[in-house]
């Protein structure tokens, strides 16, 4: 084991990783329908997941935001159902887990998890159109533990326009700018993961509180729509809020992005939805592999995103989100949640210190949570 691996299990060890952004709930959705004896995450399961309790130990994760995502064709009602069965599952998680796995709503919850040697377990909705338009259920998804929320998913909605869409509102409607502000009169962090660079122009110019981007990395570095613009990130600082990369091999390295939109196109012609991790989805994206080899991202090519982030955003405004369980394709070091250590280590190579790599890692993103509490109360 190299001198820096060790390091970074050392400072993992004091400062764990607070992920932003990792979907098993939908993996174990769409692979066993919440059946968790099937997936019993106790247990080793790289043969299905990104993500079980033995992995999550090995790479230093202290807090999880588990993403209760729903698809963007689930509309209505269906989608506010749907929703409610993904909060529902992870609080089967933190109950089945309790020895290793403690379900947190405040910044205090996230520091007591942390000296009780247990993971915060806290939510993050994936798409406002899992609202429905609706404030009264945007309050009621905070009071069931949902602690930030990204405003669109890949399509456009009613009320903001997605990264990876048509743009319909050039930024948020008036509405979308509504649903901003009771975010922060809740203490529900904005999440700007996804959404157009004018969306996330808006978001800053109306919010009060901090923003998040639970899962996204450097335009500048890697330029896909999912990406966060120069100008977005040096507007950080004032904000207070905090960039959480991402290790998505089509978000971090440009070739990359051209290859995925062919998997993707290829996912749809055998009637599949991209974002399919089951046995059959699975099949049909490593035999597309093995007749297209794929541009292999590494950590150092994360590492690249981090180094421009913090030198455009400041290193008090960065995070981590690997995405894990969301993604078909991963990044050669960070294969799963046991990665983390690999990414620390190059960061100590690249002579990060270590008062910077426990804020990276634990001590921005609780940091940002508490400035929410803060806004909220006032």
């Amino acid at each position: 084991m190299s001198s820096s691996l060790e390091e970074a299990r050392a400072l993992l060890a004091r400062w764990p990783v607070v992920d932003g952004h990792n979907d098993l709930p939908w993996a174990l959705r769409e692979q066993v329908r919440y059946d968790l004896d099937r997936r019993d995450i106790a247990a080793d399961q790289s043969a299905h997941l990104h993500t079980d309790l033995p992995r999550l130990r090995a790479g230093g994760v202290g807090a999880q935001f588990w993403s209760v995502y729903v698809r963007a064709d689930y509309a209505g009602d269906t989608a506010v159902s749907a929703t409610l069965e993904q909060i529902d599952a992870v609080r089967q998680l933190t109950a089945r887990y309790p020895d290793e796995l403690r379900l947190a709503h405040t910044a205090d919850e996230m520091e007591a998890a942390r000296a009780e040697g247990r993971i915060a377990s806290l939510m993050g909705a994936e798409g406002g159109h899992c609202i429905n338009n609706s404030l009264a259920t945007l309050r009621a998804l905070y009071r069931l533990g949902v602690r930030y929320m990204t405003l669109t998913h890949n399509s456009t909605i009613d009320w903001a326009d997605s990264a990876t869409d048509e743009p319909r509102h050039q930024g948020l409607s008036a509405f979308g700018e509504e649903v901003v502000r009771e975010m922060n009169r809740c203490g529900m962090l904005v999440d700007l993961s996804h959404v157009s660079a004018d969306t996330m122009r808006d978001a800053l110019r109306v919010g009060t509180a901090p923003v998040i981007f639970s899962h996204s990395s450097a335009r500048a570095v890697c330029d896909h729509p999912r990406n966060i613009p120069d100008d977005v990130l040096a507007q950080l600082p004032a904000n207070g809020g905090v960039a959480m990369a991402t290790f998505v091999p089509k978000f971090v390295l440009p070739e990359a992005v051209e290859w995925t939109l062919r998997a993707d196109e290829n996912m749809r012609a055998h009637g599949l939805h991209h974002l399919d991790t089951t046995e059959a989805g699975m099949t049909v994206q490593r035999a597309f592999e093995a007749a297209n080899p794929r541009p292999r991202a590494t950590v150092a090519t994360v590492a690249d995103h981090l180094d421009h982030m913090r030198e455009v955003a400041g290193v008090d405004h960065i995070g981590i989100g690997g995405d894990f369980d969301g993604t078909a394709f991963t990044t050669d070091g960070l294969a799963d949640v046991a990665g983390y250590p690999n990414l620390v280590a190059e960061l100590l190579d690249r002579n990060w210190s270590q008062t910077d790599l426990a804020k990276l890692t634990w001590q921005n993103a609780v940091r940002v949570l508490r400035a929410a509490e803060a806004v909220a109360r006032r």
